[in-house]
């Protein structure tokens, strides 16, 4: 299993979401931000490193994970975590972003892993963590 966190970012009651390069995996469809967690590193410093490198903008704070989906055919587990971003992001990587509520991302066609994320917002057991502020070099 390959870890794979991503960033759901929320502004009011929207979330950011991302539509992927045509030339990758689920190439087109939208997404939550993120990407592979490497070798060594910690998911809150992979989370802080994708977050530069996909939108130009700086992690501040992360919770823990509020859900970990494993995405079919591959062998990636997607960790989604809030978290609280400082800059404008901008699709350094992506082909768009969009600031989407729940219901409208609901209606666009999203990766496999992040509409069963969203599907599962509503549900009665979904964990609603206290934000904590996370140190990117903090973790091994």
């Amino acid at each position: 299993m390959i870890p794979v966190v991503a960033a759901v970012i929320r502004k009011g009651d929207t979330f950011l979401l991302a539509r992927r390069p045509l030339r990758k995996r689920h190439g087109g469809l939208w997404e939550f931000p993120g990407g592979k967690v490497a070798e060594g590193e910690g998911e809150t410093a992979a989370l802080a490193r994708e977050l530069q490198e996909e939108l130009g903008v700086r992690l501040l704070r992360s919770r823990e994970v509020e859900a970990a989906i494993r995405d079919p055919g591959s062998p990636f587990e997607i960790r989604f975590r809030s978290a609280e971003i400082e800059g404008t992001p901008r699709a350094l990587e992506h082909v768009e972003l969009r600031w989407v509520t729940r219901t409208e991302a609901l209606a666009l066609e999203l990766a496999p892993s992040d509409r069963r994320f969203l599907e599962s917002l509503n549900a009665p057991n979904h964990p609603a963590k206290d934000c904590e502020t996370l140190d990117p070099e903090a973790e091994p």
